[in-house]
């Protein structure tokens, strides 16, 4: 099966907002077996426009696992305080 990757960009209005989305995000994360792969807030884009300041890549050992976490009850709690800090982007790829 193949694994699966969730990205997300975000555009952050609220520093202190996005430090406490991540305290609270962390359980689910390990709890959903994500692995984190990247976190950067200066990515080098090579074509078109790019969404914005930070963009973090999770990997999961499978779409299911990667939608599973993000349905869960743990991500559940921490995923408004994301949505009111910041202006976010995020999709589920599948890899080879």
């Amino acid at each position: 099966m193949p694994k699966a990757y969730v990205i997300v960009t975000e555009a952050i209005s609220d520093p202190a907002g996005m430090e406490a989305y991540s305290r609270a995000a962390a359980p689910s994360l390990a709890a959903g077996g994500a692995k984190v792969l990247a976190v950067d807030s200066r990515p080098q884009v090579l074509e078109g426009g790019w969404h914005g300041d930070k963009t973090v890549v999770l990997e999961f050992e499978s779409p299911e696992a990667a939608r599973a976490w993000y349905d869960s009850e743990g991500y559940s709690r921490a995923k408004p305080l994301r949505h009111a800090a910041a202006d976010s982007n995020a999709v589920i790829i599948s890899g080879f």
